[in-house]
């Protein structure tokens, strides 16, 4: 920009690349010495002046190509790497996930359940965690509610989910649910993808196995408190994670997956309430 003001960005961007230089510099010539160099011997081997090398060692070498600085490290053996930092306004890696559990405890507030997000089931093993944790104490339930952006290996995703409703009961004996007058259910809630649909039509049975609990009454149970039932629920979020609504079950199968009196298979996270008209499943 020769002749024209330098704009604040190009201001910040020499002094950064300053500072790297001097880092990449100082650390050369830390790994030169360790490893009883001369500056002639390096500088031979990069294929540079000695001198040129003692600037860049000093911290001269802002406008060095980045080539050098790969030629030291492949001379010195140390890997060097140049890449961006992550974009603050690319999504997080598990957003999708995020946004499941950030849709059922909205859901889990207007139903008057109390929330944990990753509750640890062990005090050894924290790596394992409920995604959820609704709590409903004057009615002494908790529902343990998993939520899926993408089914991955459902064999061990169902053994989590249990061994995490039988942990589930130690908890419940730690609020002081000792006499083991309450209920722990466990509920999927999983993001309705193509991949995921055609994961579930191609097991129907695996999947009918498993989830023995009525959708429709699950979906109850998350908006509004219904009446838990039994055997582990299968819900569907949409793909945007604002509502939850039932899993169909296919022809046959649907007479064993009835809804409480009163719910409806869809609704919405913001305002939590029932869709008008029909409900949508």
């Amino acid at each position: 920009m020769a002749g024209g003001k330098r704009t604040q960005a190009r201001i910040r961007g020499e002094q950064e690349a300053q500072a790297a230089a001097v880092e990449l510099g100082r650390r050369a010539r830390t790994a030169r010495i360790r490893r009883r160099l001369t500056q002639a011997a390096l500088a031979q081997r990069v294929g540079i002046s000695r001198s040129r090398l003692a600037d860049l060692e000093l911290g001269r070498g802002a406008r060095a190509p980045l080539t050098n600085w790969f030629l030291f490290g492949n001379a010195l053996g140390i890997d060097v790497r140049v890449m961006f930092g992550r974009d603050a306004s690319e999504p997080t890696t598990d957003a999708g996930h995020l946004a499941i559990q950030e849709l059922v405890l909205r859901l889990g507030r207007a139903a008057g359940f109390d929330r944990e997000f990753e509750l640890p089931t062990g005090a050894t093993e924290r790596a394992h965690s409920i995604d959820v944790r609704l709590l409903d104490r004057p009615k002494r339930r908790m529902v343990i509610v998993e939520c899926w952006n993408t089914i991955g290996d459902l064999g061990a995703a169902s053994r989590s989910t249990d061994r995490k409703g039988a942990e589930a009961h130690a908890l419940a004996a730690a609020i002081g649910w000792q006499d083991g007058t309450y209920q722990v259910g466990t509920c999927w809630v999983v993001r309705q993808t193509k991949r995921n649909r055609e994961l579930v039509a191609r097991y129907p049975h695996v999947f009918q196995t498993r989830f023995r609990g009525a959708s429709q009454a699950w979906v109850g149970v998350l908006t509004g408190g219904g009446q838990m039932p039994r055997g582990t629920g299968l819900v569907w979020s949409d793909v945007r994670a604002t509502r939850i609504f039932a899993h169909r079950r296919a022809r046959g199968e649907r007479g064993r997956a009835r809804a409480e009196p009163g719910s409806c298979p869809g609704f919405s996270a913001g305002p939590v309430r029932a869709e008008r008209g029909s409900c949508p499943g």
